[in-house]
């Protein structure tokens, strides 16, 4: 019987070049309570398990997991910080609209993904396991508010970004709009995974599907976000 890797398409954090040996330690063990947490929640439900099941299982103590992740939420959803600094560094490149920096993100993350499925030997099992991991934060709630604050911090972030670029204050009712409506992509993309991920298309099919329906929605914004910025909308 095959089995599937629950936790690997999950995007990870690249190693720095001048990494360390203990920077190395602290990463990988970081990524190993993640990986650990997530497939116990998927596993049992996530008010079913404890953090002291998860430390146990890792072999260190629940003080050591809260070391690494302030709470309970951030154990599965960890992606947070590296997709605020692809998000802050995206927009910072002028050289591209605003709009082309967040697909260009939200792509990298959509292949990442329907890469890992095309690479199973049961795609199927592949896709619902993925769809497991969106029921699970949908059905929730505290990881359904602990993603909200995710988003918030996500506009907070491209808020001040578009404020630099437009020469404006992130305060700015333009800039708030702007971030709200660039940050509402991921929701997009969540949303249009759920619908394709029946198991029935390849990942090809799912990677075009969602694609098209992120730059659909992304069309839609793109011309009051060039007028905003005063940079070319995407083609």
């Amino acid at each position: 019987m095959s089995t599937v890797d629950w936790t690997a398409w999950r995007p990870r954090t690249a190693a720095p070049e001048a990494e360390g040996l203990r920077e190395q330690k602290k990463r990988l063990l970081r990524q190993r309570l993640s990986d650990a947490a997530t497939e116990m929640f998927l596993e049992r439900g996530f008010d079913a398990v404890r953090v002291s099941e998860i430390a146990q299982v890792c072999g260190v103590s629940e003080k050591t997991v809260f070391n690494y992740f302030p709470t309970k939420e951030s154990l599965i959803l960890d992606q947070g910080e590296t997709t605020m600094a692809a998000l802050s560094a995206g927009l910072a490149d002028t050289n591209h609209s605003a709009v082309e920096a967040v697909l260009r993100i939200l792509s990298d993350e959509l292949r990442a993904m329907t890469s890992w499925i095309a690479a199973q030997d049961d795609s199927k099992q592949a896709a619902a396991m993925i769809r497991r991991f969106g029921a699970l934060i949908r059905s929730t709630p505290s990881l359904r508010s602990y993603h909200r604050d995710m988003t918030d911090g996500l506009v907070t972030a491209a808020a001040e970004a578009l404020a630099q670029r437009a020469h404006s204050s992130p305060d700015d009712p333009e800039s708030q709009i702007a971030a709200t409506a660039l940050v509402g992509l991921w929701s997009i993309q969540f949303q249009s995974l759920g619908k394709h991920l029946d198991g029935v298309r390849t990942a090809t099919q799912v990677h075009e599907a969602v694609t098209a329906d992120v730059r659909r929605a992304a069309k839609l914004i793109d011309t009051g976000l060039t007028s905003f910025e005063g940079t070319a909308a995407i083609r």
